[in-house]
């Protein structure tokens, strides 16, 4: 899938692009029938919220679930960042699925996601991104994620490192540096159906509140960087920072379908 030049300008423009209605239907449905059972899995991979046993986060789940390694690779998602990249040799920083569990989901502090690839991984330029798939519904009440438009556009910020705030450790932006950014660009929120996707810049400021609604709000998220900007150090695990730099190849665009169906007839 490729991006027209209007919303290449866009990104670039806002730091970030949403597209709703990516995927179909029967393609989400293959996808979310795994979740449950991802989410339910007790591994060093799947973290809880703190002192909650709801589910925060899945990473790493292209190597342990058949599904989602197929989307993984697959060119609704890769194609777009390569062009935006500027490089059609990209691997997989990081592969996660955010839960934010009904009642239970935190909140995801202000933060940049270079700053923290850039203090605990030395990933040594901004040159990857963020490729998030809608697996559930997001909208106004279940913690969509909030967007200050063009914040990327200042660089990496100063962040100081939130051990304590949830159960994942980040890299977090001061309430004065948030407060000046918003009243520059204010804050969006954009929200869609399963199968939306939404790309945005490694060095656009972000967060999410918590989820009070008995609406769990999946996202799946790609962060897909350019193999010569691979990360130099190497003390988080390899399902939180990969160390495989190997580059992605595409798979079939109707990978998903042709996966349902070769399944279905092994089941008869």
């Amino acid at each position: 899938m490729k991006l027209s030049e209007q919303q290449i300008r866009e990104f670039e423009e806002l730091g970030y692009l949403f597209l709703p209605n990516v995927f179909t239907p029967e393609e989400m449905d293959i996808l979310n029938a795994e979740v449950p059972g991802i989410f339910a899995q007790r591994r060093d991979e799947v973290i809880r919220e703190k002192g909650s046993d709801a589910p925060r986060s899945a990473f790493y789940v292209q190597t342990w679930n058949e599904v989602f390694g197929l989307v993984a690779r697959h060119p609704r998602l890769v194609e777009p960042a390569m062009q935006l990249l500027g490089s059609d040799k990209l691997y997989m920083h990081q592969f996660k699925i955010n839960a934010k569990a009904a009642f239970d989901g935190a909140v995801w502090q202000w933060h940049q996601d270079y700053a923290t690839w850039y203090n605990d991984d030395d990933m040594p330029e901004p040159k990857a991104m963020n490729i998030a798939l809608f697996l559930a519904e997001a909208n106004e009440f279940n913690g969509p994620l909030m967007f200050i438009p063009r914040s990327h556009r200042k660089g990496r910020l100063e962040a100081g490192h939130d051990t304590t705030t949830t159960s994942y450790p980040l890299w977090t932006i001061d309430n004065d540096t948030i407060t000046r950014l918003v009243n520059e660009g204010g804050i969006v929120a954009p929200k869609g159906p399963p199968g939306s996707v939404l790309l945005f810049h490694g060095n656009i400021v972000h967060a999410s509140g918590s989820n009070l609604t008995p609406w769990s709000r999946w996202i799946l998220y790609l962060s897909l960087n350019r193999c010569d900007n691979a990360i130099r150090r190497f003390k988080r695990p390899t399902w939180i920072a990969n160390r495989d730099f190997t580059p992605i190849e595409m798979l079939p665009d109707d990978c998903l379908i042709q996966y349902a169906r070769r399944r279905a007839s092994a089941a008869e």
